[in-house]
């Protein structure tokens, strides 16, 4: 995979396809062969150099959201930093930052139960935002959303990675595969097949033909 591709990685249930993403991801280590992460070798390396380079150079969205209950989306965004045990001066406006990026500055300080699950969801592209990644890797995000809630996290994914950003995207969802510019099919833990998307389907022209949020069609 190359710096500043959108793939997507589909398959039916079973196929590999979150096996494959965590080990992309450094959460799992892979039983045999080579990885290279940024043209260094990473499959040997030790737990604690895998959680720093993790924290460095990734940001995860998982279909879940896990983000806190008790905290606001301003807290949640800021758990990287927590996690790494590492508060640089400028994480309150790093956070503050992300937010906006997602369209959530009017949100800060409102809690997960106070929001929809597709605020919900861009609080945590957010803070897969906050430590600035050179990869997102995004497991199912939309699998959880309605229709308006996955175009618009799928309008922001595609923004992302038109400004340089590299997307890794698991969906079984074929309309939400089909906007990578990449797509790789999985089955029974084998690639199946590689194909580049000529015209990947663009959620920002989708959600304009949606009738208005509480219109019913």
């Amino acid at each position: 995979m190359e710096a500043g591709e959108f793939l997507s990685i589909m398959g039916p249930s079973g196929s590999g396809k979150s096996t494959l993403l965590h080990i992309l991801g450094l959460l799992d280590r892979p039983s045999g062969g080579s990885y290279r992460l940024d043209g260094s070798e990473v499959s040997s390396i030790s737990d604690d150099d895998l959680a720093r380079l993790r924290n460095a150079k990734l940001g995860f969205v998982f279909q879940a959201f896990h983000l806190l209950p008790r905290a606001n989306a301003l807290a949640n965004v800021l758990l990287p930093f927590t996690y790494a045990g590492q508060f640089p001066p400028d994480a309150q406006e790093r956070a503050r930052q992300a937010l906006s990026r997602v369209g959530l500055e009017h949100r800060l300080h409102h809690r997960p139960g106070e929001m929809s699950g597709g605020e919900c969801q861009r609080v945590a592209l957010a803070r897969a935002l906050v430590n600035d990644p050179e990869v997102i890797l995004a497991d199912e995000p939309t699998g959880n959303l309605d229709q308006r809630s996955s175009l618009e996290v799928m309008s922001l994914l595609q923004g992302l990675n038109a400004e340089g950003r590299t997307i890794l995207l698991v969906t079984h969802d074929n309309a939400v595969g089909c906007m990578a510019r990449r797509v790789l099919r999985l089955v029974y833990g084998r690639v199946c097949s590689d194909e580049k998307v000529a015209n990947p389907t663009q959620a920002l022209q989708q959600l304009a033909t949606l009738p208005p949020p509480g219109v019913q069609g």
